[in-house]
């Protein structure tokens, strides 16, 4: 396997990091940097975007996210022209998918059809990662994503076996955090996910590390407590995702 001599001296990798919504969001980077921890710098909106990748600009380990998190759908809709402008500047995309925790269908209804525009211009890409956002909706989150030209990380899945059967069967990777090991349910489908599928996330500042906001460094405690579960070393644990996570950059989409 070729890998490329940027990911030669990765540490960790944060598949899912707000960094923008830190404060300063500049030390959460030189976090990432001097710790060696392959970063995605997820954002919220297109319009945040700009401002994002201005702040990783010359980072050797944090890379820009374009994101329009379904949340936001209601507000933020009118910017998917901008989130069409700045897709070819990045090849990473999130946070975007579905959240039914709402119980509005003309939003559901919004959100599935900003998902199928943006899942219709990273197909024609074919070498993008998404980073998806799927509570109560990981059946639909799902269906919409399978056989997309692009690597699809399920960011702190909860679905249920049937939906974790299915995005196996699809080629999804899932990015585990602290708070997924806390929960009795969320270490029950971490059991049953494949080891070669693992990545770790912090989704912070939104998740907590004794008390204050997760940062990238984070992730150390995430891999021990994998390590703990698979019955492995530390170490071999957290080789073990690097290794998925360089597996997923350097080889063709589906």
């Amino acid at each position: 396997m070729r890998v490329d001599s940027e990911f030669r001296m990765m540490a960790y990798v944060d598949a899912h990091c707000h960094v923008d919504l830190y404060t300063p969001p500049k030390r959460i980077i030189e976090q990432a940097e001097s710790n060696h921890i392959y970063t995605i710098a997820v954002t919220n909106a297109p319009s945040v975007f700009a401002h994002t990748e201005a702040l990783t600009a010359g980072s050797k380990y944090v890379r820009p996210a374009i994101g329009l998190h379904p949340e936001l759908v209601h507000s933020h809709r009118h910017e998917l022209s901008l989130f069409e402008e700045y897709l070819p500047r990045t090849r990473y995309i999130g946070e975007v998918g579905l959240d039914y925790s709402t119980k509005d269908a003309e939003d559901k209804s919004a959100q599935r059809l900003v998902l199928s525009r943006i899942a219709s211009w990273v197909n024609d890409f074919g070498d993008k990662v998404l980073t998806v956002h799927s509570r109560r909706a990981s059946a639909d989150v799902i269906s919409m994503l399978a056989g997309i030209r692009a690597k699809v990380i399920l960011h702190w899945f909860s679905g249920t076996n049937k939906d974790l059967t299915r995005a196996i069967d699809c080629g999804f990777y899932f990015s585990v955090n602290d708070a997924m090991l806390q929960s009795k349910a969320g270490r029950l489908l971490i059991n049953q996910m494949p080891k070669d599928r693992f990545l770790t996330e912090t989704d912070g500042p939104f998740t907590r590390d004794a008390g204050v906001p997760a940062t990238p460094k984070t992730v150390e405690n995430t891999v021990l407590k994998l390590a703990g579960l698979w019955s492995c070393s530390p170490q071999v644990a957290r080789i073990a995702i690097l290794e998925n996570f360089k597996l997923l950059l350097s080889t063709d989409s589906r």
